[in-house]
């Protein structure tokens, strides 16, 4: 599924040479809402300031819904600057504070860079 997600996400872009990352993340129990509000209201345009493409967002369908999104970065070198640089943020940390007040929201991340096929439409 994560991988559908991705080629579908992926074929609507136009050619580039982007590095993709494809991050999940799975809520603690009864977090989902407000891990998705945090996003909407503030992660996305905190990843746009540092360099981060939004590209796409999904929920996993069935009882154990998970966030699944890909960004794009100009590169690896400057995906490791724009994730320090967006954990130093202080509009970041602010949200994050505020969001965890009754209780933290996330319990795991994965993030994987995505490598294009030799028969992609993205190099």
């Amino acid at each position: 599924m994560l991988k559908t997600l991705a080629i579908l996400a992926l074929a609507a872009l136009p050619l580039s040479a982007d590095v993709y990352e494809l991050r999940t993340y799975t809520a603690n129990e009864g977090k989902m809402d407000d891990l998705l509000t945090r996003f909407r209201d503030h992660t996305l345009a905190i990843f746009e300031s540092h360099g981060m493409k939004n590209i796409g967002y999904w929920l996993t369908e069935g009882d154990d819904k998970k966030l699944v999104y890909i960004i794009s970065h100009k590169d690896r070198d400057a995906a490791k600057a724009s994730w320090a640089a967006f954990r130093k943020d202080p509009k970041w940390q602010a949200a994050f504070k505020a969001s965890k007040v009754n209780g933290k929201l996330v319990k795991k991340v994965e993030s994987q860079f995505l490598t294009a096929t030799d028969f992609s439409k993205l190099k």
